[in-house]
C-alpha cells in the first residue's frame, strides 16, 4: 500500500527548527525562510550541537556572507514561485533587488559565479518543479497552472517543461494518472 502525501516544505522546516531550538533552550524568532534571529548570543558548544541536530534533517547553518546571499536569493525565488496566489507579474530583477537590498547586477553576477547557473535558469527549474507539484496535486488544469505561474501561454509552459524534463506536462499528467490507477487496483 502506498500513501500519497502533500506537505509544505516551509512549514516542515519551521517545525524542525522550532523543535531543535526549543530542545537546546535557545531563545529565537523565525523571521522567514532561512532566517532565524537569536534573542541572545549562544556559545560555540550550543552552535555545534544545533548544527549537528539540524544536519540530520539536511539543514545547514551558514556562516559565509556570500553563501548567505546566494541562499537568500534562492529562498526568495522559491518563496515567490510557491506563493498560493499567482506569481507577481513584475520583473524578478526588481523583486530580488528590493527583497535583498543589493543591485540585481551584483546578485546575478555573484549567483552565476557561485552556482554555475543563471538566476533565469534557476527560476525555470523552480517553476517546473512547481508545475510538477501542481499536476500531482490534481487540482488545476494545465491552463490554470500556466496562468498561476505567469506563463505567457500554455505552449510556453509546455515548451519549457519539455525542454527541462524531456516530456510534455500532458504526458507527465498521464503518467501520474496511470500510476494512481495501478496503485489503486
Amino acid at each position: 500500500m502506498k500513501l500519497y502525501i502533500k506537505y509544505d516544505q516551509n512549514i516542515a522546516c519551521r517545525i524542525i527548527l522550532q523543535e531543535q531550538f526549543d530542545k537546546l533552550g535557545i531563545t529565537y524568532k523565525i523571521n522567514g525562510l532561512g532566517e532565524v534571529e537569536l534573542k541572545k548570543a549562544f556559545s560555540a558548544e550550543e552552535h555545534h550541537q544545533l548544527s549537528l541536530r539540524l544536519k540530520k534533517y539536511g539543514i545547514e547553518i551558514m556562516d559565509n556572507r556570500i553563501s548567505i546571499l546566494i541562499q537568500k536569493t534562492k529562498d526568495a525565488i522559491i518563496e515567490m514561485i510557491n506563493l498560493e496566489e499567482n506569481i507577481p507579474a513584475y520583473k524578478v530583477s526588481h523583486f530580488l533587488a528590493k527583497k535583498l537590498n543589493y543591485s540585481f547586477g551584483y546578485i546575478s553576477s555573484l549567483f552565476s559565479e557561485v552556482t554555475y547557473t543563471s538566476i533565469g535558469n534557476f527560476i525555470i527549474l523552480q517553476k517546473i518543479e512547481r508545475v510538477k507539484q501542481l499536476i500531482i496535486a490534481d487540482e488545476l488544469t494545465i491552463t490554470q497552472i500556466a496562468n498561476k505561474l505567469n506563463y505567457s501561454s500554455v505552449a510556453h509552459l509546455s515548451n519549457q517543461f519539455k525542454k527541462t524534463t524531456g516530456i510534455t506536462p500532458s504526458a507527465f499528467q498521464r503518467i501520474i494518472k496511470k500510476r494512481r490507477e495501478l496503485t489503486n487496483i
